[in-house]
């Protein structure tokens, strides 16, 4: 009883929600706009990373690795500011999932990588529930939807 109590006084309204979505989607956006910089300002130190991992001769199948790393950044910060504004938000994180799968698998299913490897999964997660659900009540596709 006390529990059921304090989850409905905890229940946003509907604004809060609004707002709580527009945040989430922004939030969520950030880790692959820095993250996508970061495939071009950390370019050699990512090459590293993927020449140490377990995967490597995987990643060196699909392509260059230094092609793949700058694609994946382009795709990271495009679409991380398309999510973050909620336009295309659906195709964004399709988009991002898509791309951050492969990452995860080549370089974060490694020896010493538990918490990177989780928080990607919990990151799928994020990308999962904007697709599911849209951008929300303050995103572009909405407004331009009207």
């Amino acid at each position: 009883m006390i529990l059921q109590s304090i989850d409905r006084r905890l229940t946003p309204g509907p604004k809060m929600s609004a707002l709580a979505d527009a945040v989430f989607r922004i939030l969520t956006s950030l880790i692959f706009i820095i993250g996508g910089l970061g495939h071009f300002g950390e370019h050699r130190m990512m090459l590293d990373r993927i020449a140490d991992s377990p995967w490597h001769d995987l990643v060196v199948a699909i392509g260059d690795p230094s092609l793949l790393l700058w694609l994946s950044g382009i795709v990271f910060v495009v679409f991380g500011i398309a999510l973050a504004l909620g336009w295309m938000t659906r195709l964004s994180a399709l988009l991002i999932l898509v791309t951050l799968i492969p990452i995860t698998i080549s370089v974060h299913i490694a020896p010493g990588h538990v918490g990177p490897l989780f928080k990607n999964i919990a990151i799928m997660g994020a990308l999962l529930l904007l697709i599911a659900r849209g951008g929300g009540a303050y995103s572009l596709d909405n407004r331009w939807g009207q």
